[in-house]
């Protein structure tokens, strides 16, 4: 089966510098691939690179087809973006903004159908949120928040999706409770590509791991292999503590800067 989402030697610029230079990478559908790299490896160039938004030069294929061939609103369509950062801070319900999810679907100033209100619910359902759909969205705590902005990028029902640091700025319970629902996605055969600071996230709930350095792809590979000793070191500059984990897969459960004790 051909990839989700297939790079070849993919170079771009931002701001008049390098960004990416010669990615080449995969994306299945139906598993979790996470994005992980120090600070200004180049992981949002990536997405943006994917997503049409950042000129780039070399093969992206969304799909079995050419980056250039897609129009935007098809585009929208099939890729599902969670930026990073994303949150909301004007008075609408979460209902309503998970309603912006269909807007790919519609045409201009088109009334909702009801095919819209369906994947609505349904993505409500699947995040959890159905119980404070209602609520106004700035009074709801970071972690509902979080699962309101999911919802909205599954309302889409696009074929792949692509979250940029979702787990950031919420505790630990919650950065739990997101992942699993990215694994729950990424069952109903999405491709569900995830940019991650937390390393011990990535080696516990993702099936795949590009490791970025300096808008390269380091290495790419299951876990166990991409956070290796040797690229924890090389790339990060880190030592880890490993554990078993589900299914024998190792966990990381505590990293240490190397040179300390």
């Amino acid at each position: 089966m051909n990839p989700a989402v297939f790079l070849q030697s993919v170079s771009a610029d931002y701001s008049g510098r390098p960004a990416l230079h010669h990615v080449s990478a995969s994306f299945a559908a139906g598993a979790v691939t996470a994005v992980v790299g120090p600070n200004g490896a180049g992981k949002t160039s990536l997405f943006r690179a994917m997503l049409g938004l950042l000129p780039s030069r070399g093969v992206i294929r969304i799909l079995d087809r050419d980056l250039k061939s897609w129009s935007g609103s098809g585009l929208a369509r099939t890729m599902a973006y969670l930026p990073q950062g994303a949150d909301a801070h004007w008075p609408v319900t979460a209902r309503r903004l998970v309603a912006l999810g269909r807007i790919p679907h519609r045409k201009s100033f088109a009334p909702p159908t009801v095919e819209d209100d369906a994947a609505i619910e349904d993505a409500l359902l699947r995040c959890e949120a159905v119980a404070f759909a209602d609520r106004a969205i700035d009074e709801l705590s970071a972690g509902e928040r979080a699962r309101v902005l999911l919802a909205r990028a599954l309302a889409t029902n696009a074929a792949i999706l692509l979250a940029d640091e979702p787990a950031a700025h919420l505790d630990p319970a919650h950065q739990l409770q997101l992942m699993e629902l990215l694994r729950a996605e990424a069952r109903r055969g999405t491709a569900v590509i995830v940019t991650l600071h937390d390393l011990a996230l990535a080696a516990r709930y993702c099936d795949d791991v590009v490791v970025m350095q300096a808008g390269q792809v380091a290495t790419q590979g299951v876990p166990d292999l991409a956070l290796s000793d040797e690229i924890l070191a090389r790339v990060f500059g880190i030592g880890a503590v490993r554990v078993a984990g589900d299914a024998g897969r190792a966990q990381l459960v505590a990293c240490r800067p190397l040179g300390f004790a």
